[in-house]
């Protein structure tokens, strides 16, 4: 379990960057796997969830998770849309004892905070959705008409910039978008090339004026704390778990 040093300072909120450990999956799913998408034990993954309700104090029928497709798209969660199915990459919430999670396995979750209409909210940053704008989109939803709401954020565990090889279409992807990107990239040699998603992931809440800190964890890397799609792709398996980071209004 990893937390931000300053999302914890506020005691209305709880958060979480949950690790692979302390769960009841097995194999390459070991142990904490929270991933309904993933061809895990329907069982177990609904057990492992439950450990993470039951760690938070919060209700175990309170927990929404959403359906990622690396999007753009942010949904607002309402008493309305409580029970429904959330396809997004991104949500936030004025409802208390509501918990937000968010799924990845080398994606970067983004947990959210605003202070001042007390509404929390979390991203799920990829590459794609972070190129196409689910950041920018999620912080102007949760702004709305007022530029000075101080928002705090904190970027979680995601693959480090040292294990994240790129080709050079993904690289022209980037540079197609906007030139100054090439400050996220780095030469590994002459076809490949390594990309800071993290930094990237940064940079574009630091355009938005929002207050960030991280906790800097690689995920390919720490193999024992997190799962990893690079890790089990390069592992030849067949699937991938995933972790899990949550938020929510006490």
């Amino acid at each position: 379990m990893f937390y931000s040093k300053r999302l914890k300072k506020f005691k209305e909120i709880k958060h979480c960057f949950f690790s692979r450990k302390g769960g009841l999956s097995s194999g390459m799913y070991r142990s904490l796997n929270c991933g309904r998408g993933s061809n895990d034990k329907k069982e177990n993954v609904k057990k492992n969830l439950m450990i993470v309700t039951n760690k938070m104090k919060f209700n175990k029928n309170n927990i929404i998770l959403m359906h990622q497709t690396h999007s753009n798209k942010v949904i607002e969660i309402r008493k309305s849309n409580l029970r429904k199915n959330i396809n997004s990459d991104a949500m936030f919430t004025k409802e208390k004892g509501v918990l937000l999670g968010v799924v990845t396995a080398d994606c970067v979750p983004i947990l959210i905070y605003d202070k001042k209409k007390r509404t929390v909210g979390c991203i799920h940053a990829g590459w794609k959705g972070a190129l196409s704008g689910i950041i920018k989109n999620t912080i102007l939803a949760i702004r709305k008409s007022d530029p000075e709401k101080k928002i705090y954020a904190s970027i979680g565990p995601c693959i480090g910039k040292m294990n994240y090889e790129v080709d050079t279409n993904f690289y022209k992807k980037f540079l197609q978008r906007s030139k100054r990107n090439k400050v996220y990239f780095s030469k590994k040699n002459k076809r490949k090339k390594i990309f800071n998603l993290r930094r990237f992931v940064a940079d574009r809440l630091l355009e938005l004026n929002v207050y960030i800190d991280h906790v800097n964890r690689d995920t390919f890397k720490e193999k024992n704390n997190f799962f990893s799609y690079r890790r089990s792709f390069k592992l030849k398996q067949n699937d991938y778990g995933r972790c899990i980071s949550v938020i929510g209004l006490i």
